[in-house]
């Protein structure tokens, strides 16, 4: 039956050319349009190298101090991770680091405008890079603050040259000179923890001051073994910032949490005093967008099924005459519709795929690769068929309500 169908709506397309071509014009561009965004976001949330074990990692990225009158909210300082969040209990890995920076540097005469992080030993036990020349420097180099750095390779071609190595050469970044002892794959912007060109020790800034700080400039993630182990770590860490005891008396209450980089996303944007489930809440706005999104599309397909079924109403009539069931028909035109939505989707997955690359080669946001895997494809693959069915389902009921006789006459429906 349902090979019939199809067989049906593909030979009902192809004579209706001119209701085909604006039907598919209209799905495709909005599932363009909703994959291409899917893929970046995507590309910003979902695990992915340098940040591929994200799926266990969550981290301290925004506190905030409240009180009566005051309010202060902003990135953590070194001393907040190192008391609160470092060394809990059960983590496989905790790491420091601050935010990367925008600084410009001369080598050979030539200025350059660059991004510096940095980190602490355990930051490479938690981001997987891709080194192409040497190794991480590690916590005895933050330790004894060791003018080591890691670089990107487009960072390589920028001081040395293409084709070059850069082991062991130096150069001089923020006033002070580093010796090259890895060199990475380039990281895209959209990875919030693992970006920039230049990753060197934190002890190696100008000044001990950050260690006193409670607020400013900095970020920390804990590696657990199992996301199981989530709600033990929150656990811990609140049981600690419950103590938190406030050196400025303006202020009387704490804001923080381990967040997931979705959970995070979600904090920013409904706030720290919502208390349910920040990321599914995030992930239903977002899914609301897309349906907003969908709904002057679906309107108007409806309106050409519509259309179509008033020029059809003589074949209704017949079949109808001849013993076809509503539910037949239904089931016939939601099929139709489907395989409608289904061409478009395909016909959508293939420019989302030429828009993707496009915007990668024109390096909107710097080393940023956007692609559609499979997970975007099944979900690209859900939005057609629900598309095909939301927008199939009332003209199908109408088609079904068709008298016979009227039909038969070109009434109306």
């Amino acid at each position: 039956m349902l090979t019939n169908y199809i067989k049906v709506a593909l030979k009902v397309l192809a004579r209706r050319k001119f209701f085909t071509f604006i039907s598919l014009f209209g799905i495709s561009f909005t599932l363009l349009v909703l994959m291409v965004a899917t893929a970046m976001l995507d590309n910003v949330f979902a695990p992915r190298a340098p940040e591929s074990k994200f799926d266990r990692v969550i981290g301290v990225y925004r506190i905030g101090f409240h009180g009566e009158n005051f309010n202060a909210t902003g990135n953590p300082g070194y001393r907040f991770i190192k008391e609160y969040v470092l060394d809990l209990p059960g983590a496989e890995a905790t790491s420091v680091f601050s935010n990367s920076s925008t600084i410009g540097m001369y080598h050979d005469d030539r200025k350059i405008e660059t991004h510096l992080r940095r980190t602490d030993g355990a930051y490479w036990r938690i981001l997987d890079f891709d080194f192409l020349e040497g190794g991480p420097f590690s916590e005895d180099d933050n330790a004894n603050a060791s003018f080591v750095a890691v670089i990107t390779d487009d960072m390589r071609t920028k001081l040395y040259g293409g084709g070059s190595k850069a082991l062991g050469k130096t150069f001089e970044a923020d006033g002070q000179r580093f010796r090259v002892v890895g060199v990475v794959r380039a990281v895209p912007i959209t990875r919030e923890v693992g970006f920039s060109e230049i990753w060197v020790p934190i002890r190696t800034m100008k000044t001990r001051e950050y260690e006193r700080q409670w607020m400013g400039g900095f970020g920390g993630i804990v590696l657990a073994r199992n996301r199981s182990d989530f709600e033990a770590l929150r656990r811990e860490f609140t049981q600690r910032t419950s103590r938190f005891v406030f050196e400025d008396k303006t202020f009387n209450r704490l804001a923080a949490g381990l967040d997931t980089r979705l959970e995070f996303a979600g904090r920013a944007v409904l706030g720290s005093q919502f208390k349910g489930n920040r990321a599914l809440v995030f992930r239903g706005i977002l899914a609301g967008l897309a349906l907003l999104f969908m709904l002057l599309p679906t309107m108007n397909l409806v309106s050409i099924n519509l259309s179509r079924i008033m020029e059809r109403a003589s074949e209704i009539g017949v079949r109808k005459a001849f013993g076809a069931s509503s539910r037949t028909l239904i089931g016939q035109f939601v099929v139709e519709n489907v395989v409608l939505t289904v061409i478009g989707g395909l016909i959508g997955f293939v420019l989302s795929v030429a828009v993707l690359a496009a915007l990668s080669r024109m390096e909107l946001i710097p080393y940023a690769i956007f692609d559609v895997n499979l997970r975007i494809f099944f979900y690209g693959l859900l939005l057609a068929i629900f598309f095909g069915l939301i927008s199939g389902v009332y003209p199908a009921w109408r088609m079904s309500r068709i008298q016979a006789v009227n039909a038969l006459r070109g009434g109306a429906l």
